[in-house]
Formats: structure tokens, C-alpha cells, sequence
């Protein structure tokens, strides 16, 4: 897919990877509407960030749990900008709590329902855009979501759940609309501590964390190849070897 001239939504674009993923976006040419939960400010910094490399972007303020929130973002965007061609699933929380005995039923209930039912709804939403457009859909995975992590099952059942509905939304959307995943392992965003940061890069064979920019080449790929789609990319710097 030529990226330039083309409409991308994502979804927790404000901050650490969403706004380097939209940065990335509109560095390629594409008009971004930078979705947030809350922190609207941030959402206008990366806003003007994005006008200023010449593309159209607009910050939309929407709970991704709740899908008249989102049905009515993806229905603004679509308004403002014509159409849709990219949906950047990208929003997403961790837990207060981590062991399964500790974890409240409440945070079980909202991490779920943020990382994951939120996926749902924002896929549901777009789609129909999504297939007009011949477009395409990347999910924020984690390496969480395939070996377990350590922040908590919540956290890793709705981070591997995204790859099972990756796989079956490629499968149904096909030849319409290309469906893939992103699975990072640590990234140096604001979600972990800096103590966190420095455990975690003590055990990665190349001895750091990844930037969020790594991770919006990732998503970049993903947008570009024509001939990807049911995939969920690993970035994690041989994580898994170990």
C-alpha cells in the first residue's frame, strides 16, 4: 500500500508507541486522526506535530471499551477526512496487580475490556470502511500474549486473545481487508518504571528495550507489503531464544 494520501486512525496515538507510530505515518504522507482516552493536550502536541510534516491530522477523543464511543470516532473520522483506509489498534493498559491471587476482579474486567473487547469494537466499526477502502488493520500484540510476560495474566490473556482475533479477522475480511498483528517484547514507554526498564533489559540477548520507534517500522511494514496479512510480527530482540 502507497501510504501517502491515505487515512489511518490510531487508537492510543498520543503517547510512547501510538505516537510514534503516528509520526510514522505521517512521515510517509498519511492524514492521522490521533484517537485518546483522556489527555487531550498530548493528543493536540502530536497533532501539531503531524501538521507540521504537511498531513491532515485531527485528535478524537474516545474510550475504546465502549462501542458507541467508537462507533461515533470511526463515524467523525470518516466524516472529516472522507474515508478510512488504516485502523492502528495500538491502545492499550496494564494492571495495578500482577500474581492471579492479588488481581481484583474489576482490573480483570477493564484490562480485558480495554485491550481486547477494544480491538473488537474498533475492528467492528471500521470495517465496512475498511473493505471499501481495500485497506488494512494492524493489533498491538505483546510477546506477553505468547510466553506469558510478567505483569500479570490479565495482561497476557488479552494480549494473546488479539492474536487469535487477528487470525480470524484476516481470515474473514479477506481479500477485502489485510489483518496483522505486532508483538513487541519491552518498550521504553511510560507504562513501566525505569527500575522495570533495567530488569528487563538484563534479560534480552541484545541487553536493551526497544524504542517505540522500532516498533512503528514494524507497523510500517505491515502497511506497506501488499502480500502480509494473518501475521503477528515479533520485535522483542531474541527474547524468545532464551
Amino acid at each position: 500500500m502507497e501510504l501517502r494520501g491515505k487515512v489511518a486512525l490510531v487508537t492510543g496515538g498520543n503517547r510512547g508507541i501510538g505516537r510514534a507510530i503516528s509520526i510514522a505515518l505521517a512521515e510517509k504522507g498519511a492524514d492521522v486522526a490521533v484517537n485518546y482516552r483522556r489527555n487531550r493536550e498530548s493528543a493536540e502536541e502530536v497533532v501539531d506535530l503531524l501538521s507540521a510534516l504537511g498531513v491532515r491530522a485531527m485528535a478524537i477523543q474516545a474510550d475504546v471499551s465502549d462501542y458507541g464511543q467508537v462507533e461515533a470516532m470511526v463515524d467523525a473520522v470518516v466524516k472529516s477526512f472522507g474515508r478510512l483506509d488504516i485502523l492502528v489498534n495500538n491502545a492499550g493498559i496494564t494492571g495495578e496487580h500482577v500474581k492471579l491471587r492479588e488481581i481484583p476482579l474489576e482490573e480483570w474486567d477493564r484490562i480485558l475490556d480495554v485491550n481486547l473487547k477494544g480491538v473488537f469494537n474498533c475492528c467492528k466499526a471500521a470495517e465496512p470502511f475498511l473493505r471499501q477502502a481495500k485497506g488494512k488493520i494492524v493489533n498491538m500484540s505483546s510477546v506477553a500474549g505468547k510466553m506469558g510476560g510478567t505483569i500479570g495474566s490479565h495482561y497476557a490473556a488479552s494480549k494473546a486473545g488479539i492474536v487469535g482475533l487477528t487470525f480470524a479477522l484476516a481470515s474473514e475480511l479477506a481479500p477485502d481487508v489485510m489483518v496483522n498483528a505486532v508483538a513487541p517484547g519491552p518498550v521504553d514507554t511510560d507504562l513501566i518504571s525505569p527500575e522495570v526498564k533495567r530488569r528487563l533489559a538484563s534479560i534480552i540477548p541484545l541487553g536493551r528495550i526497544a524504542t517505540p520507534e522500532e516498533i512503528a517500522h514494524a507497523v510500517i511494514f505491515l502497511l506497506e507489503n501488499d502480500y502480509v496479512t494473518g501475521e503477528v510480527v515479533d520485535v522483542n530482540a531474541g527474547r524468545y531464544m532464551d
